[in-house]
């Protein structure tokens, strides 16, 4: 529309002063084209010589800025209603967490991630207790008996002394065999009975 500077400043006023009716002072539709008419009358396109001086757009730009409030503005008062004084739900980004950190132990296993399970239920479902061998072990050898000292020695014996491979390898092939045995019985039971069903049902489609 080529607009001055003064008409450019006060346009975003009124757009501005409008804006603020109703985001501020809740003011309805009604009241706002009210509002813009007594305001275009004094600086819209002059009707008297006494506020000639206060005019500042004749009536084509005059008709242009109600035409683009009407279509912007006006049109779309209800959702601006609802952006400005609408309570909507508050979008959650982020969490805070509280992690409790494990107290080094000092044992042989490595100490649980701190991520990862609390210090309870680690130490009371994942933490052996301290046995007896390791009781034993913090003694002299003097103090400790001889039956303990013979089962400290049976327990750490490898078990498989005496044993070859083709042994090993024989026992391994045998349970192997028991278990394949096993499934495959399963197997030929659950096939039966789904073959006896099927016959059945052709039978029973036989004589329908």
């Amino acid at each position: 529309m080529d607009f001055s500077v003064t008409q450019y400043s006060k346009f975003m006023t009124l757009l501005d002063m409008l804006l603020h009716n109703l985001r501020t002072l809740h003011m309805s539709l009604e009241d706002s084209i009210k509002w813009l008419g007594e305001v275009m009358a004094e600086i819209g396109p002059p009707h008297s010589q006494k506020n000639e001086e206060w005019s500042f757009f004749n009536i084509k730009q005059a008709n242009a800025i109600i035409d683009y409030l009407k279509i912007s503005l006006f049109q779309h008062y209800k959702l601006y209603e609802f952006l400005f004084y609408s309570t909507r739900e508050e979008i959650v980004i982020g969490t805070e967490q509280m992690i409790e950190v494990v107290k080094p132990s000092g044992g042989l296993l490595p100490d649980p991630l701190e991520e990862g399970i609390s210090f309870d239920i680690y130490s009371t479902f994942i933490e052996p207790p301290p046995t007896l061998d390791a009781e034993v072990k913090g003694l002299d050898p003097e103090q400790v008996p001889e039956e303990f000292q013979s089962e400290a020695n049976i327990s750490d014996a490898d078990p498989l002394v005496g044993f070859t491979i083709e042994d090993i390898k024989s026992v391994l092939g045998q349970v192997t065999d028991d278990i394949l045995i096993g499934i495959q019985t399963e197997i030929n039971e659950k096939l039966q009975i789904q073959e006896e069903a099927f016959n059945a049902r052709i039978e029973k489609l036989k004589k329908a």
